[in-house]
């Protein structure tokens, strides 16, 4: 279980920091000032979201950054300067919403729960960043914004995510003004869960994470990638797609165990089977 795995040394090396502790691997953004999102650092990302899969150790992923500022979006001083470029950097600019597209679709469909842990600015694809991911923790200094509009560049893509989080009329709101919003504000318009003292942060989403990592592993990865599937449905066929979801759930091994130790009054032993 998840509760006896040794504490993993941080690996220090590279734009992305991960430590595993007790089931809870964190992946922190480790590219300052900024924690842009360079070629590099989406790669990165991408590559440790996609190593913690085979890890049968890791049961949560927590997304945190280092610095005053969680994630200022794409890297654009390397975009501009591939302007230079024979076809003034469309080639490059396209490989970079592609990554984009890549890193947030991987956390979407990623098996494990994902959680933001947010102190300071995410802007743009910052903000992309934390409503692609399952839960969203900030702290009271923690701002969002999706500032495009003011540079002459509209946040198209992380419109997609922040679209999917909160209501239309706030998400447009976000996207003409470029107006940065606080964290109340961002928890009222639903983009964060929760808004803590940033000295209690770390705390409180670890706890949130532990708590989801003494779930039974193979139940939560069925209701991610289920809450996910149906919300692309219509009524009618959500309904049945979950009604598929739930007879395979219930043939499987923790939930008879599970509901076997409710009825018993008892403590599960999940087999993540």
């Amino acid at each position: 279980m998840a509760e006896i795995l040794a504490i993993k040394p941080a690996a220090v090396e590279g734009p992305v920091v991960t430590q595993l502790d007790k089931g809870v691997l964190r992946l922190t953004l480790a590219n300052p000032p900024a924690n842009a999102l360079s070629l590099a650092v989406m790669a990165a990302l991408t590559a440790e979201l996609e190593r913690a899969k085979a890890d049968k150790a890791v049961r949560v992923i927590v997304l945190s950054a280092a610095g005053k500022v969680f994630c200022a979006g794409h890297d654009l001083k390397e975009m501009t300067a591939r302007r230079t470029d024979a076809d003034h950097g469309k080639t490059f600019f396209a490989e970079t919403f592609a990554a984009c597209a890549t890193l947030m679709q991987a956390i979407v469909r990623h098996p494990l729960p994902v959680i933001a842990e947010v102190d300071g600015l995410a802007t743009a694809a910052g903000l992309q960043l934390v409503a692609s991911c399952d839960l969203a923790i900030a702290s009271h200094e923690a701002t969002f914004c999706t500032p495009g509009v003011n540079i002459g560049l509209f946040c198209s893509t992380p419109m997609v995510a922040l679209s999917r989080n909160v209501s239309r009329k706030h998400a447009m709101e976000m996207l003409l003004t470029g107006e940065t919003i606080d964290a109340a504000t961002a928890k009222e318009f639903g983009l964060v869960n929760r808004v803590v003292p940033r000295e209690y942060l770390n705390q409180i989403v670890t706890k949130y994470a532990q708590t989801i990592a003494s779930k039974s592993s193979l139940v939560v990865k069925t209701g991610k990638e289920a809450f996910y599937a149906q919300a692309e449905m219509g009524l009618a066929d959500a309904y049945a797609y979950t009604g598929r979801i739930m007879v395979e759930n219930m043939l499987a091994r923790d939930a008879e165990e599970g509901i076997g130790a409710f009825i018993g009054k008892r403590k599960p032993e999940w087999k993540d089977e």
